[in-house]
């Protein structure tokens, strides 16, 4: 009798979980770093809520989502930044050009916002993203050479920039996460965090709809040459 290896039998479990298009449309919306209700999640999804409330059930109980009530109304959201560089890594493995074409010029114009500009749970992604890691590289506050790190330039720079860098926790100060639509990896961990944030706070950046996509402000764009010679044309 042959006896099962424990870890592959939690592997498997793990794995039937995002093997099923309505949750994994779920946890990729989930990427935007909110908390949605369950009917917006339906919605989201093209399924009923009581199909979606099984689904979030086993989300939930599998560890990938946290689940908030406040009143009558069911909130989920992400576990955690690694259930949320989990499921980035995932959709980053999928071939270019296998996504379904789009049905419409909306569905084109939301991929093209997309593309250009995205929060990835809690950093920024697509070519602002890109940009912003390239520029943080060019100027010497980010190596890329051996994993990422922020130099002691970096570190300074943020300081300068008074962006406040969280250093208590077990999160990497600065992480490559492979970008999906660039193929290419930008900054994450609490750097990556702490600049989304500080971009969201004072407006360089305005989320577009419900959606993950954002685009860069003329204030944004004004702020990111002055501090790292980004070019607006490369925003936008």
């Amino acid at each position: 009798m042959t006896t099962r290896d424990p870890q592959a039998t939690a592997l498997a479990r793990l794995a039937a979980l995002f093997a099923d298009e309505t949750r994994a449309a779920c946890l990729v919306a989930l990427l935007d770093g909110r908390a949605w209700t369950a009917s917006e999640l339906a919605r989201h999804a093209g399924v009923a809520a009581s199909t979606l409330s099984e689904h979030l059930g086993r989300l939930v109980a599998g560890g990938l989502l946290a689940e908030e009530r406040q009143g009558r109304h069911r909130y989920v959201r992400l576990a955690d930044a690694r259930i949320a560089q989990l499921v980035e890594d995932l959709a980053a493995q999928v071939a270019p050009g296998t996504s379904a074409r789009p049905r419409n010029l909306r569905e084109s114009s939301a991929g093209s916002a997309m593309a250009r500009g995205r929060t990835c749970y809690d950093h920024l992604a697509g070519r602002l993203g890109i940009a912003i890691t390239d520029a943080l590289t060019a100027h010497g506050l980010l190596q890329q050479e051996t994993g990422f790190a922020l130099t002691d330039a970096g570190l300074a720079w943020f300081e300068s920039a008074g962006i406040g860098l969280d250093r208590r926790g077990r999160r990497p100060l600065a992480r490559a996460c492979l970008d999906w639509t660039e193929r290419r990896p930008h900054l994450a961990g609490v750097a990556g965090a702490a600049l989304c944030r500080h971009a969201l706070e004072r407006g360089w950046c305005a989320r577009i709809g419900s959606e993950r996509a954002v685009k860069v402000t003329a204030a944004g764009e004004r702020a990111l040459f002055d501090l790292l010679g980004v070019e607006a044309a490369m925003l936008r």
